[in-house]
């Protein structure tokens, strides 16, 4: 699998900056989003248990722009 980089948030310190990465796997469309690890207590309550493999993940909405104007390029 390949990851394709889409965006990264402009606000951030540079190398550790939320990002989107779109993946090139052929059975389903993927994304990679690199971000701030939640650990926040009362958000992790709210959202309750996580898969052992998964984990939590906070970006900002503006990385999520990157998403919507890959499928504005492909129209």
């Amino acid at each position: 699998m390949r990851a394709r980089f889409l965006g990264k948030d402009l606000e951030s310190q540079s190398g550790s900056s939320p990002t989107l990465y779109a993946t090139d796997r052929a059975d389903r469309a993927t994304y990679i989003a690199q971000g701030w690890i939640v650990t926040d207590p009362q958000t992790l309550a709210d959202i309750g248990p996580v898969p052992q493999g998964e984990t939590i993940i906070e970006i900002p909405e503006d990385v999520l722009k990157y998403y919507a104007r890959r499928y504005q390029e492909e129209s």
